[in-house]
């Protein structure tokens, strides 16, 4: 049962039969057989069948939620009992929004070093393909903002505070000043983070607040991207402080924006399960120790 229920999570997340086969390491008819099994099981169609993959049934939808919390409770039992075997070891994939990569190593380098047992998988992603890909258990953990917009069903640890500055080559008409406002960052040419990343969709709204309407020449899903461009001369950009941080080691300059200072929460989250998986259990424990 539980391995139909993985492969059932497995064609939910790619909503194509070949590639959740390929995921599962079966063949595609071993997987068509198993969601088949699984229905006749559950006397209930989960999956509207053509010649291609259509989408769950109002049935299947039910079942997937009860899949994600059979198969992520067996998970952890495994885990727990390899734990008791031969001590803290794994995978711990960890998606993390861009502006907070530069912090990352903060956790997981104290982390690694007492469980040295355990790998860790860092991969950029937006705030809300955290929440998804920890929900459909292709995540385990994510660090992202906490304060801002709706997390849904996570456990969150606060790891630090992210405050703005402007990014901006040395020489240009702000380099200089001690702080700036949003209001003269509105009028400067900007490059900032896409659309689809909260951190911009947070930026808008302080620039939105001054009565600005601002439309940036250059965007980018990618912090690098945005500092190779701030290097130029030619653009500025609002950045958090870890990142502007980084930044300055490339003869950059980061001014303090006020009016207002703004602030956003970011932290550690994994999905609200009792119990957590050890290696779960002793990376909310780093986060914890981290905080304090």
């Amino acid at each position: 049962m539980i391995d139909k229920l993985e492969m059932f999570i497995a064609l939910a997340n790619e909503r194509h039969f070949g590639r959740a086969a390929d995921v599962c390491g079966v063949t595609q008819p071993t997987l068509s057989s198993a969601i088949r099994q699984l229905e006749d099981q559950l006397g209930v169609q989960l999956v509207f069948r053509g010649s291609r993959f259509q989408g769950l049934t109002p049935e299947g939808v039910r079942v997937l939620d009860w899949a994600r919390r059979i198969v992520g409770d067996m998970r952890a039992l495994r885990a727990e009992m390899k734990v008791v075997r031969s001590g803290l070891s794994g995978n711990v994939r960890i998606g993390v929004i861009p502006t907070a990569l530069p912090m990352v190593a903060e956790l997981t380098a104290p982390f690694l070093l007492r469980n040295p047992n355990v790998r860790v998988s860092i991969l950029s992603r937006t705030s809300e393909e955290i929440l998804a890909e920890i929900e459909s258990l292709e995540l385990d953990a994510g660090i992202t903002y906490l304060d801002n917009e709706p997390l849904g069903r996570v456990a969150q640890v606060p790891l630090y505070t992210e405050f703005y500055r402007l990014l901006c080559a040395p020489g240009t008409p702000l380099a200089g000043r001690d702080q700036v406002t949003w209001a003269e960052v509105a009028e400067q040419p900007l490059c900032l983070l896409t659309a689809d990343m909260q951190n911009r969709r947070i930026v808008n709204q302080h620039l939105a607040e001054t009565g600005a309407s601002v439309v940036p020449q250059v965007e980018s899903n990618s912090t690098i991207a945005l500092i190779a461009h701030v290097m130029t001369g030619r653009w500025a950009s609002v950045v958090p402080t870890k990142l502007a941080g980084m930044a300055l080691a490339g003869g950059l300059v980061a001014v303090p924006i006020v009016a207002p200072e703004a602030e956003h929460l970011v932290g550690l989250v994994t999905a609200r399960r009792d119990p957590l998986t050890p290696v779960l259990s002793a990376l909310l424990a780093e986060a914890g120790r981290l905080v304090r």
